[in-house]
């Protein structure tokens, strides 16, 4: 089957230098492409030269408007779309576009990040759970930078609990900070990459960005505010209930984690599987939930989670076998 995609002029920019675009459409679909008097031309199966001609239409009109987009950027967009055929590349350029935030363009690069950065969008609480590595506590952070420089709050509320500390920070020695920023160290990671650091220390003193543990939440009302709550499956139920009824007017709120990592004491519950538990019928708050297909590390990373979840059903099974054994008095 052929098909053909009529373009406007201007857009020789369309296949990018040495025609690397057109290759990576190519590769990506599986169909052939050459530029005609008439437009763009396709050859491929019904169903790929489908997909095929609906994404070139939306490229060529972006790029005849204007829009440029690399390589990287182009594959990232062809792979979410490929992954979810409903979403078009118009939505992902319009997320990304709204969260080009400092020194970064952040674009989603896989389904549920789209999914991800639409909720921070479109809802006043967003739990986003999942493995390390897939984005959550990153994009959350680049949406309330985003937020911030767009004035749509005035300050920006980072926190975590110190478990491993056991919130007893008192006993650590140095001052506050000194002793509170190894428990925080990722949230100032993750400013620092969409910022620079004058301008984060600047933030910081004049009280636009604040970065502190649970504990320090307590009592506060948290209006105007982008609040993002980082690893809270080690929350305790009444900790995650405190963070959660800070939020004020004009408040937006993010709560990360990853309910395979907690580091409680066995005999305390999770306070997120609590929160999600309890809130899971409340109109208004977004649910988005990641796996390793999601993670956006180094290639091992994502292995790793793989064999681990593996390892873990193995283990789940096996105990399931042995509880479900007869035991000797049955067998007698």
């Amino acid at each position: 089957m052929k098909a053909t995609v009529p373009l406007e002029s201007g857009v020789q920019s369309l296949f990018g230098t040495r025609d690397e675009n057109l290759r990576l459409l190519e590769e990506s679909f599986h169909v052939e492409l050459h530029l005609g008097d008439e437009g763009v031309g396709i050859s491929g199966d019904d169903d790929r030269l489908s997909r095929a001609r609906r994404f070139v239409q939306s490229y060529a009109d972006m790029v005849h408007g204007g829009r440029q987009f690399s390589p990287e950027e182009l594959k990232s967009f062809i792979q979410v779309i490929q992954r979810d055929p409903s979403i078009t590349l118009t939505q992902l350029v319009e997320v990304t576009n709204r969260c080009s935030v400092g020194k970064k363009s952040i674009r989603p690069r896989s389904t549920n990040q789209w999914r991800y950065m639409a909720a921070l969008e479109r809802d006043d609480l967003v739990f986003g759970l999942g493995p390390a590595g897939t984005g959550k506590t990153y994009l959350a952070v680049a949406m309330a930078v985003y937020y911030k420089l767009a004035e749509r709050v005035k300050r920006i509320i980072l926190t975590r609990p110190a478990v491993e500390a056991g919130e007893r920070l008192g006993f650590l020695p140095g001052t506050l900070q000194e002793k509170i920023d190894p428990y925080l160290r990722p949230l100032y990671d993750a400013l620092h990459d969409m910022l620079d650091g004058e301008r984060v220390k600047r933030m910081m003193e004049k009280g636009e960005i604040e970065v502190a543990p649970v504990a320090f939440m307590r009592g506060r009302t948290l209006n105007d505010s982008y609040i993002i709550l980082d690893e809270a499956q080690n929350c305790t139920p009444e900790q995650i209930k405190m963070v959660l009824t800070r939020q004020g007017f004009n408040s937006k709120m993010v709560v990360t984690g990853d309910l395979t990592q907690t580091d409680l004491p066995h005999s305390r519950p999770s306070g997120l599987q609590n929160a999600l538990d309890i809130l899971a019928d409340v109109e208004g708050i977004g649910f988005v939930e990641f796996d390793e297909k999601d993670v956006v590390r180094h290639p091992l990373v994502q292995k790793i989670i793989m064999a681990y979840d593996r390892q873990q059903n193995v283990g789940s099974s096996q105990l399931n076998l042995r509880l479900n054994e007869p035991s000797a008095e049955g067998k007698a």
